[in-house]
């Protein structure tokens, strides 16, 4: 684990929990029905995505596909797919690889906390 990770979790501002099973436009449900309200949504896709959450908000094309600027989906504000999309290749299967996106979809985030209602660009 990264120091910056470590730090973060020390703080109590990071951590996880899974899964929840389903999305809803506004946020998620764990399996105890309980509806939760999300700011920020990052879907790690891996090679074969799993869309099968997605299917509910509608976004889901008819090609089977989400559509995305950068990583995040155009349709559902709050949403993120990295290791998605037209930039992923070999190297996008390391850390070093997915560096790049992973800072970028950092930015992205930043951005829409602090605009919510910006659509992607």
């Amino acid at each position: 684990m990264v120091d910056s990770v470590k730090e973060a979790r020390g703080r109590g501002v990071l951590g996880s929990v899974r899964p929840f099973v389903r999305f809803t436009a506004a946020g998620v449900v764990w399996p105890d029905g309980r509806e939760e309200a999300v700011d920020a949504v990052i879907w790690c896709t891996g090679f074969r995505p799993a869309l099968s959450f997605l299917a509910e908000l509608g976004i889901v094309q008819a090609d089977g596909r989400v559509a995305t600027v950068g990583t995040r989906a155009t349709a559902q504000p709050g949403l993120w797919l990295v290791g998605y999309g037209n930039w992923t290749g070999f190297a996008s299967a390391t850390l070093i690889g997915v560096g790049r996106s992973a800072r970028t979809t950092v930015e992205e985030i930043k951005e829409f906390l602090a605009n919510p209602n910006t659509a992607p660009a």
